[in-house]
């Protein structure tokens, strides 16, 4: 099952798909917005809580309101943030957009091939991966198949991090879904640009692994530090969860 999250979807056949997709799965829009509301919260911990000054978002899409840049300034004006996304179009846009700013920048590069995307001239001078780190995969690695091998990527990323670094990171899960609505969702996605693949929670784990989650752990985007009352429980469609990467850790890329 895949759900595009707002700000990612950008081609005609995602925006079918993400309309056929809330027909076949009810709450696949809610579930949108509390995960763009956890990569909020997220940021804000970052910023405010942890002191991190660089923020590297991964699979950015198309700018959205409360981007990462916006809420990082708003803690230090001194952040710099990069956006990244292997579509040119999107890529282009953000550029367009951010090109008066000294502190942010857009890239055209994707997770894909993790040492080209460290290593363009825009993250390198914006990123001393030398110092902590904020690496965002927000609804992104769930367009990777397992054939590609996404936890060797996130690896070649989290080995790059700093010491005090932190990766932050939401997949959709079909954990506590019915098989027929999980089928469905992933025939709304064959024909789509990116079709997307459904992990459960201990796949989604195996992303933190060498790192130490910070409460409340890995769960629902909505459970994750939410301010206020608690709402009444409802289906987990992503797993969200923001982990630091502890001194003396050593993580191999594959």
């Amino acid at each position: 099952m895949t759900i595009c999250c707002a700000g990612r979807t950008t081609t005609p056949a995602d925006r079918d798909a993400a309309r056929r997709l809330l027909a076949a799965v009810p709450g696949a829009a809610l579930a949108a917005r509390d995960n763009r509301a956890f990569l909020g919260r997220a940021v804000r911990f970052l910023a405010r809580e942890a002191g991190i000054r660089q923020f590297l978002d991964i699979g950015t899409g198309l700018p959205a309101r409360g981007n990462v840049h916006e809420i990082a300034h708003a803690a230090s004006p001194l952040s710099h943030v990069v956006y990244a996304d292997n579509d040119p179009l999107v890529a282009a846009h953000a550029e367009a957009l951010l090109a008066d700013s000294l502190r942010v920048a857009a890239v055209c590069a994707g997770l894909r091939d993790p040492g080209h995307l460290l290593t363009q001239p825009a993250v390198r001078s914006h990123i001393d991966f030398d110092q902590p780190v904020a690496v965002l995969m927000v609804a992104v690695l769930h367009f990777i198949e397992d054939r590609e091998d996404p936890w060797s990527i996130v690896n070649a990323c989290k080995a790059r991090m700093a010491p005090g670094s932190y990766l932050v990171l939401s997949h959709v899960t079909g954990d506590g879904t019915p098989a027929d609505m999980v089928r469905q969702a992933a025939e709304v996605y064959e024909h789509a640009s990116a079709p997307g693949l459904a992990r459960s929670r201990a796949q989604i784990a195996r992303f933190f692994d060498g790192l130490d989650m910070a409460a409340p752990g890995l769960a629902g985007p909505c459970q994750w530090r939410r301010p206020g009352r608690a709402r009444k429980p409802r289906p987990v469609l992503f797993y969200a969860g923001v982990a630091r990467k502890p001194a003396g850790t050593r993580v191999m890329a594959v």
